[in-house]
């Protein structure tokens, strides 16, 4: 995260203004000078960013331009003590990226849908439009929303396509290690594991490297350390690419070929990524447990062990169905 900390925790940088009721473009022009830097409401009229040299400096311009709106402001930096927590107001920042990267996701996949019966030619301008609105979203993800790594990955995957065409290779097959160097490996990835995050651990450490150590750090401003594989997380060896989610991606590059974890695969992706491909049954059910194990446990690691006992009975469910037939 590029914004200053304290030992007692964020803090933060409000915004307090009051514009005329005319003109009456003078509260929209406001309101997207502040959706554009990422601020949040946080009560009427009053607006949040973590504090940083950038994000005072975006306020004070901010101000100025009020005033010569005709209307006042303020800004005071703050620590939180009652109401709002800290978490909270984290969450908040969230949401509204989530539902940036929302935007440019539907963006995406039209667009992927038109793959077939367009021509590069055609598709390089809107690619590049997607890219620059997601990295301008990027810039203001000051807490790394859980919407960037899926909607990277469907960018990235255009990219990729286009690339192909005119290159004859895919950059994402030159990003992933061998398969053989996958032994023994320190697996990085974002706190806060959720789905995607402790089924790819759970297909790591079974099929993958039983030896496997996992490392959970922020998910912004993290710098890998060599020999480290980064996993669903930005520009990680390992992350979503095109529509497929990590858990998918990781099935491909390890060639498991196997129908009970491509059956795992597809859940995880009805789940994670929301967009109901597979419309697997069991994805409402399997959901509903991971999303308990979250809420039960704040260790990451602890998160893995539960969730592991679950993608085991399921492997095992799935594994006798096919024993069966």
């Amino acid at each position: 995260m590029n914004n200053d900390e304290t030992s007692e925790g964020v803090r933060w940088l409000l915004l307090i203004h009051q514009l005329p009721t005319k003109p009456a473009y003078a509260r929209v022009k406001i309101w997207r000078r502040l959706k554009g830097l990422g601020a949040v409401t946080v009560k009427n009229s009053v607006y949040a960013l973590p504090s940083s040299e950038e994000t005072r400096e975006d306020f004070a311009w901010l101000i100025k331009e009020i005033a010569e709106l005709g209307g006042e402001g303020f800004v005071c930096e703050a620590s939180l003590v009652d109401g709002l927590n800290d978490g909270e107001v984290r969450a908040l920042f969230g949401v509204a990226r989530d539902e940036d990267y929302a935007e440019v996701a539907a963006s995406a996949r039209e667009l992927a849908a038109k793959r077939s019966s367009s021509s590069r030619a055609e598709l390089a301008g809107p690619v590049a439009r997607l890219r620059r609105q997601l990295d301008e979203i990027i810039a203001i993800d000051f807490f790394g929303a859980d919407g960037r790594e899926p909607t990277e990955g469907l960018v990235s995957g255009l990219e990729a396509e286009l690339q192909q065409e005119e290159e004859a290779m895919s950059a994402e097959d030159s990003e992933s290690p061998p398969a053989g160097e996958l032994q023994d490996r320190v697996w990085v990835t974002r706190q806060g594991v959720q789905i995607d995050r402790i089924a790819s651990a759970w297909l790591i450490r079974r099929f993958i490297d039983r030896q496997a150590r996992f490392k959970f750090v922020p998910g912004t401003g993290y710098v890998a350390q060599p020999g480290e594989l980064r996993f669903d997380m930005f520009e990680g060896e390992f992350t979503h690419r095109g529509d497929r989610c990590t858990f998918e991606v990781l099935l491909a590059e390890a060639a498991l070929d196997d129908l009970a974890l491509a059956a795992i695969g597809e859940i995880i992706h009805d789940i994670d990524l929301k967009d109901g491909k597979y419309g697997r049954e069991e994805a409402a059910g399997i959901r509903t447990l991971i999303a308990g194990i979250a809420s039960s446990h704040n260790d990451d690691n602890q998160r893995l062990e539960r969730g592991a006992a679950v993608f085991d009975d399921l492997y095992r469910s799935f594994s006798g169905k096919q024993v069966d037939k």
